[in-house]
């Protein structure tokens, strides 16, 4: 909407700009001035009288139409350059320079200043907005320092016996033991004989003298 009403103003500054009258009446040509004009950030009711300003003297004015624009502001020249804006008793924000022959597009704005009145009630809670998105997740913080070594824990428990193995093979055969020193075999053998002729000279002995005695 703001687009189309700029669109139009635009076209009617290049229809007046055309307009030979303006040069022709005006000994000096004026700086000619359209746009749009809010109070209070909205549209100026229509009837609303612009005035430009030089030196404290109205040098051209205007009224806003129904649609909150001005057309034809005709500025001539006085005794400085700097134009000031009054919209009926208030003064809007901006201000312009003179130039002759000049065209301006500008955007008036004034505001109603409060008169001092008591501060309002303040208003209740507004309902609790909707949830945001979640932000982006931040950058990975650098590795903290190593802790301390933990305590040693305790020694487990012995674990069970394990299953038997099977048994090993034999061993191999060991070596032959070395022979044994030649014993007194000869002087063992006679005593035995020397025994044995006792013995039996005994029997023959106690044979006889049972033969006596009978």
């Amino acid at each position: 909407m703001i687009k189309v009403r700029f669109l139009a103003l635009l076209s009617v500054l290049a229809l007046l700009l055309t307009l030979p009258a303006i040069a022709s009446a005006q000994s000096v040509p004026p700086h000619l001035f359209i746009g749009t004009a809010t109070v209070n950030g909205l549209s100026a009711p229509s009837g609303t009288v612009v005035t430009a300003m030089i030196g404290g003297e109205a040098k051209g004015s205007v009224k806003v139409g129904s649609n909150g624009t001005y057309t034809r502001l005709l500025v001539s020249s006085g005794s400085g350059s700097e134009i000031s804006f009054v919209l009926d008793s208030l003064t809007a924000d901006e201000t312009a320079t003179w130039e002759q022959g000049g065209s301006t597009v500008l955007a008036l704005n004034a505001s109603i200043s409060g008169g001092g009145g008591s501060e309002g009630a303040k208003g209740g809670t507004g309902a609790a907005g909707k949830k945001g998105a979640d932000g982006k997740d931040g950058s990975d913080g650098s590795n903290g320092s190593d802790g301390s070594n933990g305590k040693d824990g305790t020694n487990g428990k012995d674990g069970a016996d394990g299953a038997n193995g099977k048994d090993g093979a034999d061993g191999k055969s060991g070596a032959a033991g070395a022979t044994g020193a030649a014993g007194g075999g000869g002087a063992v053998a006679l005593i035995a004989l020397i025994l044995a002729i006792v013995a039996l000279i005994g029997v023959g002995a106690v044979y006889f003298m049972g033969k006596q005695n009978a």
